[in-house]
């Protein structure tokens, strides 16, 4: 009996004496992940800083594009302009690519740090499960059975202080496992949150290289109407805000006009309800924004009262919600087209650039109704003057004022 006590006893001073230099082994395999963890937060720190560069690069080109932009319009100028933003177009690109690096180099050192954590939750386990097991069979003896059956008191007061010791183990391996699982769970919401940016930048990058696209396309354009002649610029100029300024008194009046008439009949048609807009097109990149800032033609044109969607030559054309056609603007020239609609809730809707129309003035459409085709490729029918290349000119306008498109947008 006294060998089974003394082996017990060997057996949980054993066991700490191996757990002890378990922890020096897995000391050496940490220290080998911190250094790798070490040398990713480098590289995330260097992509950092070119991010940074190329962020004061970019406020340079921007500050360009405003400087030309408020200089009085001409062909040099609005060239200037295209190709500040072509510069700033492509630093936008490199930018977004860097931080999708660097996004990545941060997914890996957590999946890292996620296996290391792994790795130690299951060792702990173990630990634990044996600790336990010794100390269950040790504590099978009663405490006055292990005196007796000790040759000294010394060699009982030792025992009483392995189990001791075992037990402080058990609760600071169980305090470490309750810690590291934590810490996993951090890892695991962290790491959602990296794989859902990465997702949004990849998503971004393609939209910057949409935008380039479009600027590419803007000075291609310019110069095949233009043929570089300041003259023809000035002609064309004058030409687009005559058109722009024209369609603005044609929407308002075409408005007025149609209210007013449903107003004597069928005017619960138009009853006020859901003020949800729908995308006329497929949902797309859009180019640009509402009164975007950086809309090349700003300053000679005047702001940008509605959302550009991109969409090939010719995409399918609907109706964005219930309601009738108020106004049809398109003879087959390359003249600007559109067609308008008026809802309920004092909100009606404006499709420019438009190369087809199947509708016609005073018809009731309902939402995802087929109404035209879409197009602006420069010299095509309905594209107008300045276009910058295939896509949709889309308006809402909240009792005959534009408003931004995206606020009635799901």
């Amino acid at each position: 009996m006294k060998n089974k006590l003394f082996k017990s006893a060997f057996l949980i001073f054993l066991s700490l004496f191996i757990i002890s230099s378990g922890h020096s082994s897995n000391a050496l395999i940490n220290l080998d992940i911190d250094q790798e963890i070490d040398a990713l937060n480098i590289k995330i720190q260097n992509q950092k800083k070119q991010i940074d560069a190329l962020q004061a690069k970019q406020k340079e080109y921007q500050a360009q594009i405003i400087a030309k932009q408020n200089d009085q319009a001409s062909l040099s100028n609005q060239l200037a302009v295209i190709e500040n933003r072509l510069g700033k177009a492509a630093l936008d690109i490199e930018e977004t690519t860097l931080e999708i690096d660097k996004t990545n180099l941060e997914i890996k050192k957590i999946e890292i740090d996620t296996e290391n954590l792994n790795k130690k939750i299951e060792e702990q386990k173990l630990h634990i499960s044996n600790l336990l097991r010794l100390v269950y069979k040790q504590e099978q003896t009663t405490a006055l059975e292990a005196l007796l059956l000790n040759d000294s008191l010394s060699d009982f007061l030792n025992q009483v202080k392995y189990l001791e010791d075992a037990n402080t183990e058990i609760g600071a391996s169980v305090n470490d496992l309750k810690q590291q699982k934590e810490q996993l769970d951090k890892n695991k919401e962290v790491l959602e949150g990296k794989n859902g940016d990465l997702a949004a930048l990849k998503i971004k990058l393609e939209e910057k290289k949409e935008g380039l696209l479009f600027d590419q396309e803007s000075k291609t354009s310019i110069l095949a109407e233009t043929k570089s002649s300041e003259k023809a610029f000035q002609s064309l100029l004058a030409k687009a805000r005559a058109e722009q300024q024209q369609a603005q008194i044609d929407i308002a009046n075409a408005e007025n006009a149609i209210r007013q008439k449903m107003s004597q009949k069928d005017k619960n048609r138009l009853e006020d309800g859901d003020s949800v807009i729908a995308w006329p097109v497929s949902k797309n990149y859009i180019t640009t924004g509402f009164h975007d800032p950086d809309y090349p033609f700003r300053k000679i044109i005047g702001e940008h009262p509605a959302i550009d969607i991109r969409a090939p030559q010719g995409s399918t054309l609907r109706a964005a919600a219930d309601g009738y056609v108020a106004k049809v603007k398109f003879d087959g020239s390359k003249n600007y087209a559109y067609i308008m609609i008026i809802h309920g809730n004092n909100l009606s809707t404006v499709y420019g650039h438009v190369s087809a129309v199947s509708v016609s003035v005073d018809q009731y459409v309902v939402k995802g109704q087929v109404i035209g085709k879409t197009g602006a490729t420069p010299g095509t029918a309905g594209a107008g003057p300045f276009t910058t290349g295939p896509h949709l000119h889309f308006e809402v306008r909240k009792n005959g004022i534009p408003v931004n498109p995206l606020n009635y947008m799901p």
